[in-house]
């Protein structure tokens, strides 16, 4: 709806009543995920049996919660190890992109650009699979030839930390790549006739500047990581990150304990969204 044309009250009740209903039609699952953590009762539906904490803080089985459930634990702190690790090095391709399309033509630019962009429209099963086969292929080749087990190109943290990173690191080139384009080239100019060398100047100015964009870029990329399934399910190893854990666990039989790790997801994720807002608001 367009604000400045005149619209009739009926049109603008419907149009309010729409934006409510899909509002609700988000929300209200995340709010049922988020009721049912608190049910004292073995499985997240109705009757409701009463409140209780223990599938948080509980210590005794059946009713073990969160922050007592070692594997559950265990697999949160893979995932942060893959998250940070993948923030880290698609941050830093995704900066020396964003420089490579945004400062430099050459010949194949627009090939290369859209090769970067191909990722996003791949699915992400897709990509786990081919990924996983052509690690596979290599490792078996160079078993073949000189009877070297290379593990790294195995299923495991390192295929899955690359895995993501084939994909994420486009969004956080388009991240920094927007922040770029914005950048006033005459700063470093000025720099560089005060007598600043082209890396000093920037080092000094440029990247101060795209701090917000960096900050924000690793933000997005730590949160795509931790809720990624499709593309980490291929790859995945002996240790699993939280999204396989989850799922293997809903195999044997959904509990509200699954509830309560969602239910902490979704503050840890919306916290960090708030940050990360909070810091470009004020850059």
């Amino acid at each position: 709806m367009i604000p400045t044309i005149p619209q009739s009250r009926f049109v603008r009740r419907t149009y309010n009543a729409y934006i409510a209903l899909f509002f609700i039609y988000l929300g209200l699952p995340l709010l049922v995920v988020a009721v049912f953590a608190f049910n004292d009762g073995q499985f997240p539906s109705l009757p409701w049996e009463g409140f209780t904490l223990n599938w948080f803080f509980g210590a005794e089985r059946p009713m073990i919660g969160v922050f007592n459930e070692r594997s559950i634990l265990s697999a949160i702190g893979t995932s942060v190890f893959v998250g940070l690790s993948v923030s880290a090095l698609s941050v830093a391709v995704g900066l020396s992109n964003a420089f490579l399309f945004n400062r430099y033509q050459f010949r194949g630019r627009g090939i290369f650009y859209v090769l970067m962009l191909l990722p996003l429209v791949v699915p992400g099963i897709v990509l786990g699979i081919s990924i996983l086969v052509f690690s596979s292929t290599a490792a078996n080749a160079v078993w073949d030839a000189v009877k070297w087990d290379i593990e790294v190109l195995r299923p495991g943290l390192v295929l899955v930390v690359l895995g993501q990173f084939s994909f994420i690191t486009t969004i956080a080139t388009l991240v920094i790549s927007a922040r770029l384009q914005k950048f006033d080239r005459t700063l470093e100019d000025a720099a560089l006739n005060l007598g600043a060398t082209r890396l000093t100047a920037i080092r000094t100015i440029t990247i101060p500047y795209l701090s917000s964009a960096l900050i924000g870029a690793f933000v997005v990329a730590f949160l795509m990581s931790f809720e990624n399934f499709n593309t980490t399910l291929m790859l995945v190893g002996s240790d699993a990150p939280l999204t396989i854990a989850m799922f293997d666990r809903l195999k044997e039989g959904s509990t509200p304990l699954l509830n309560a790790v969602s239910l902490l997801l979704m503050v840890g994720s919306s916290l960090l969204a708030l940050a990360m807002l909070s810091f470009q608001r004020k850059d």
